[in-house]
């Protein structure tokens, strides 16, 4: 699928990359618990980086959308900066040392 798709999909699930300097699209599932841990981070990040949008997405309510950006793995999430391009992915709990880092990246923020 081309990149703008994944994009088209991703705005469909509520994703606005234009209001931030990165957007992070979680997909989990109920019983995930490094779902829940990577959840939690973020939504601690996004108070501490006002450059940070989180949106999570159950992938279980959205078995469409799963399949047209090949979701095979919770977490997954995508990366994607204010103009919309998907920066990256990464599938599984990534550590938190190394999720602060990529937020800081993009945000613009300093440890």
């Amino acid at each position: 699928m081309p990149a703008g798709a994944d994009l088209a999909v991703l705005e469909a699930l509520g994703a606005r990359p234009q209001d931030a300097d990165l957007t992070v699209v979680q997909f989990s599932t109920a019983f995930c618990g490094p779902c829940r841990a990577t959840r939690a981070r973020l939504q601690q990040l996004q108070i501490s980086r006002p450059g940070l949008s989180y949106l999570h997405v159950d992938a279980e309510s959205h078995l469409d959308e799963v399949r047209a950006l090949d979701v095979r793995v919770t977490p997954t999430l995508f990366y994607l900066d204010r103009s919309g391009a998907v920066l990256g992915r990464s599938t599984g709990a990534p550590r938190a040392a190394e999720l602060t880092a990529l937020v800081d990246a993009h945000t613009g923020a300093r440890a």
